[in-house]
């Protein structure tokens, strides 16, 4: 079935698409048969491209996440990669999932497959966590614990930055700065983003496109290209 609007064209160009996903459907096993998830998903995302994904709570953009990811391969479609090859992807959770037992900066350094202490300094002094480099998880607030979830996933050194919901429930002030500070951190280190939230407004101040999902099983039911002159403004 034809959906009104799908995300297989590029905003403006994009230079290399790097990720181009196709999903039939998705549903989950339940006591009462198969629960619809998923369906009619066609996603492209293009080198140094952010796209936000936005829907309702519960419609299946966490699960969209997982598949892009390679956690999640029960699905009927493709996926498919630019070369062939899962590419490096760094993600940023709901909850922060930093090891309480090590220092901020342990935590950067423990996720790079090579130790790289001169990136993960300039990653902690972009998002504003120098003077924490040394703090342990327990004596930040939420809103700093999400910036060391966003600097753990550029210090991977990425091509793909998979964001789930990161600023949710944070306060409006709190969310704003971080999402400054993100943009900080992407425009030193640009890579391919897909930006999962609730909030509209939100997606449109980061992304390139925006695409609106509509309830299960999920589909892109419009596509907003963001204009040149508005983004990340």
């Amino acid at each position: 079935m034809d959906h009104p609007a799908t995300a297989g064209t590029l905003g403006n160009a994009v230079a290399a698409v790097i990720l181009r996903l196709r999903i039939e459907s998705k549903s989950f096993r339940t006591d009462r048969g198969a629960l619809p998830v998923l369906g009619g998903i066609d996603l492209a995302l293009g080198a140094r491209e952010i796209v936000g994904l936005v829907g309702p709570s519960g419609c299946g953009k966490t699960t969209l996440l997982r598949i892009i990811g390679g956690l999640d391969t029960g699905f009927q479609g493709t996926l498919d990669w630019h070369g062939g090859v899962m590419p490096r992807i760094g993600t940023v959770f709901q909850e922060p999932r930093l090891l309480p037992w090590r220092t901020v900066r342990q935590n950067l350094l423990l996720a790079q497959r090579h130790e790289n202490p001169g990136l993960a300094d300039a990653l902690l002094r972009t998002l504003d966590l120098a003077p924490f480099s040394d703090a342990y998880p327990a004596t930040l607030s939420l809103g700093m614990a999400r910036r060391v979830a966003i600097a753990r996933a550029f210090a991977i050194e990425p091509e793909v930055v998979l964001l789930d919901e990161p600023f949710v429930s944070l306060d409006p002030a709190m969310a704003a700065r971080s999402r400054e500070l993100l943009l900080n951190a992407w425009r030193e280190r640009p890579t391919a983003a897909l930006l999962v939230t609730h909030d509209r407004a939100e997606a449109a101040s980061l992304a390139d496109r925006v695409l609106l999902l509509a309830e299960r099983p999920t589909h892109v039911v419009e596509e907003i290209i963001v204009p040149q002159a508005l983004r990340r403004t």
